[in-house]
């Protein structure tokens, strides 16, 4: 089934971005206005991050493109309709509601639970998700689009292609891949003194960066029944590809990549986007 849809995730609060920024008293007012990291501007023109991600979707052949943000989402309709994104992408948006008796929303998981709800066309296909504050590379993109013998994909970084120092890398999931290539298990945060056990026979560790294809009514159900995390109180994503994985041990097939993943985490990371066109 040929992937042609790209979700990435907007909805998230940008609260670190925003404490990051008041720490070095942000003298432009940069985050005054702008509800998620994806907005901010940045390279040498001022386009939100979120322009480029967007530009190598369509580079990578993506023709649908479905933004998951929260409720108070006028930002981003502002943004379609003046025509603040690459043109020849038709785009979706998806709201994620804050389920009844909570203060917060549920996690990512449930994020793109609503989506698929909201846009059932998505059930019955392949598509890509990732997260809107990272600079995923064409190329990557790309290898998510490709014919592969399990229903679903992820990216597997190798770490050393990284630029990010080991206490960094340790924040992101990292992954337990089976000789044939085959996710085994995926672990969000590990504790530093686990991360070493982690490792491939080539002393690579492999992790994730949260870029995914899915086939979409073989993910549901395991985004539908995630178990939520005890500490963040979150049903997060990875957690419901573990699981995924745990019942079925061939559905995720890894693809193996190594280069540098630009995120925007706090202020500090605005300046290494400068030189965007």
């Amino acid at each position: 089934m040929e992937n042609k849809s790209l979700v990435i995730m907007v909805g998230g609060a940008s609260s670190r971005m925003k404490r990051s920024l008041k720490a070095i008293n942000d003298p432009k007012g940069v985050m005054d206005n702008i509800p998620h990291k994806s907005l901010i501007p940045v390279g040498k023109h001022g386009k939100p991050f979120l322009y480029y991600l967007v530009k190598n979707a369509l580079e990578a052949g993506y023709t649908n493109l479905f933004l998951i943000t929260s409720p108070e989402n006028q930002v981003f309709q502002n943004l379609i309709d003046n025509g603040g994104l690459p043109s020849g992408i038709e785009v979706f948006l998806a709201v994620q509601n804050v389920t009844a008796g909570r203060i917060k929303p549920l996690g990512t998981a449930d994020a793109l639970l609503q989506c698929l709800d909201q846009y059932p066309e998505l059930k019955k296909a392949t598509f890509t998700v990732c997260n809107g504050d990272n600079l995923y590379s064409v190329g990557a993109l790309k290898d998510l689009r490709k014919e592969r013998n399990a229903p679903h994909a992820l990216i597997s970084y190798g770490s050393s292609g990284f630029e990010y120092n080991d206490e960094r890398i340790a924040k992101f999931a990292v992954m337990n891949i089976s000789s044939e290539g085959f996710l085994q298990d995926i672990i969000e945060k590990p504790n530093m003194k686990d991360v070493p056990k982690y490792k491939d026979e080539s002393g690579e560790l492999r992790v994730s960066m949260n870029i995914f294809s899915f086939l979409g009514e073989a993910i549901y159900p395991y985004l539908n029944n995630c178990p939520i995390d005890p500490v963040r109180d979150e049903k997060e994503l990875p957690k419901a590809v573990a699981v995924l994985v745990g019942e079925h041990p061939k559905s995720v097939c890894c693809i193996p990549r190594s280069e540098h993943i630009p995120d925007l985490t706090d202020a500090n990371d605005i300046q290494l986007f400068k030189n965007l066109e």
